[in-house]
């Protein structure tokens, strides 16, 4: 059974922003540690196209909505491949086997009876995409979010008859698991237990949008029509469109990531859909927190928002990885600060980590005639550092499988650190200088370079590119991150055991595997 995964299908209203960059970040990591691990990946990503505010947003722009959306998901495409993210789908909604299998969801809801005609009465934010129930101000509403005015609806629309669902979703949202972390589900429950309103599912007068079979005029509501798109990203280009083939091509989801903001929409509107529809729920939705700038929300009217484009060009994509991952506990809100960005990079990957590797390889090629020098009793599971790296495995799996990045991530620097302290300790550059310490000298520096191939291999989910630089600088195969053949044992597995750098091994040239970051203007 394939681990299937998802980020959000981006609104296409403006350019990628370095929130829909940590999502997606977040569920690169977890596809590659899971191919890592010998499981069938399918990490699915994409982009949001139809609605009210595609359309106003390009006419403002002077050009068709597809016009517009073709532009922005080309930016989306562009931007994911060069921050090295490895999703296996890329659906964009405007495509016509997503309309298609739209259309065949859609039948099996009307077939289920939970399509009936209604009248639509309310505040509606156009930013959102939604109604909004109680909107705080009567006289001129304006949304609690994007701080705009709603504009009053009224208009015959189709319903979507969540109400028949209460009980299954009060089930559902109770399961341990479903919603994560734990502290969002409470505002799942709390909604729940309002009792469940039918919505709208369709529009009237819009035409940026997929129309609905046997209803002339309307065009389905965004939502119902983006959630369908984790289904239609499952096709192959060459199939034809059955919604029957999802469940053979990776559906259930093992996992959607979203942000906080859209965890209704998917841990109750979706789960009722699917039931309606008679598929399989996913097995876990985590929403997690958003990202401000120097304790600020961030806003263009602020004029502080965060370029992923800029921060890969300046920064690289290992140096905003490790930030984001590494001191966000994933599922919190958190905020990034450009001194403890520089502060924790350059402490953390280029000193702890990049400098134990460059020094020790350097001492190893001095003395072992530019090779891994020999084990000794370095190369026994009772070394001391063996000790810590066999330890700090289990613990980096078992926060990687919790989605817990942070924790994966201190496993990883606590084992250079250790590995920093014990070359302190020893001190090689003085025991050389002694008669008949060569074989003790030897032994330190190969338990140093062993730990950093471990380093190196934790990393690899993480950051990619500094995994590869590690391992090829010890004369080890770079992980690509492809999964291995159905029954075959996992190579990143197989690499995870003590004494694995063959001593003898020609040591390439040190270079630096990490440079500082030098910011000396914000970013």
């Amino acid at each position: 059974m394939s681990f299937t995964l998802t980020t959000p299908l981006y609104y296409v209203n403006d350019r990628p922003h370095l929130g829909s960059t940590y999502t997606t970040l977040a569920c690169d990591a977890v596809a590659r540690y899971r191919r890592l691990c010998g499981e069938e990946v399918v990490f699915v990503t994409g982009c949001d196209e139809h609605g009210l505010k595609i359309q106003r947003t390009a006419e403002a722009a002077g050009l068709t909505p597809q016009a517009h959306c073709d532009r922005v998901s080309d930016q989306y495409r562009d931007l994911w491949q060069r921050w090295q993210i490895s999703h296996d789908r890329f659906i964009r909604t405007t495509d016509l086997r997503h309309r298609q299998l739209v259309h065949q969801f859609f039948a099996r809801v009307v077939a289920s009876g939970d399509v009936v005609e209604g009248r639509q009465q309310g505040w509606y934010c156009v930013a959102c995409e939604e109604f909004k129930d109680d909107p705080h101000e009567a006289d001129d509403p304006e949304c609690p979010v994007h701080r705009r005015p709603l504009e009053w609806r009224d208009e015959v629309n189709l319903f979507f008859r969540l109400s028949r669902y209460q009980r299954q979703i009060e089930e559902l949202i109770a399961r341990p698991g479903f919603i994560a972390p734990a502290s969002r589900r409470r505002e799942v429950q709390n909604f729940v237990a309002g009792g469940l309103k039918d919505f709208s599912i369709s529009r009237i007068g819009l035409p940026w949008g997929i129309p609905v079979p046997g209803h002339e005029g309307h065009t389905f509501y965004v939502w119902f029509d983006a959630l369908l798109g984790y289904l239609s990203a499952l096709l192959e280009p060459s199939e034809t469109v059955d919604l029957n083939l999802v469940l053979q091509r990776g559906w259930p989801a093992s996992l959607h990531v979203i942000g906080k903001d859209i965890l209704r929409f998917h841990a109750v509107f979706w789960p009722a859909m699917l039931l309606s529809a008679g598929l399989p729920l996913p097995e876990q939705v985590f929403g997690h927190g958003f990202l401000t700038r120097e304790g600020q929300k961030m806003g263009k009217s602020l004029g502080n928002v965060l370029d992923p484009e800029v921060l890969l060009k300046r920064c690289g994509a290992d140096a905003v990885r490790w930030y984001l991952l590494r001191d966000i506990p994933f599922g919190d809100d958190g905020d990034f600060q450009q001194q403890r960005f520089s502060d924790l990079v350059n402490n953390d990957l280029a000193n702890t980590i990049g400098n134990l590797l460059n020094r020790t390889s350097s001492m190893a090629r001095k003395w072992f005639a530019e090779a891994v020098p020999p084990a000794g009793a370095a190369g026994e599971p009772r070394h001391p550092l063996a000790v810590r790296a066999l330890a700090a495995g289990p613990v980096y799996e078992s926060a990687m499988q919790a989605l817990d990045f942070r924790s994966a991530a201190e496993a990883v620097l606590q084992l250079a650190i250790e590995a920093n302290g014990f070359l302190n300790e020893q001190a090689p550059w003085k025991r050389m200088k002694e008669p008949g310490q060569e074989e003790q000298v030897a032994a330190a520096l190969y338990a140093v370079l062993e730990t950093c191939r471990w380093v190196g291999l934790l990393l690899a989910p993480l950051l990619p590119a500094l995994s590869g630089r590690i391992l090829s600088q010890l004369g080890q195969p770079v992980l690509t991150g492809v999964q291995a053949s159905p029954g075959d044992p996992s190579p990143w597995r197989q690499a995870l055991h003590w004494g694995g750098l063959a001593p003898g091994l020609p040591l390439p040239e040190p270079s630096p595997v990490m440079l500082r970051l030098e910011l000396d203007a914000p970013l």
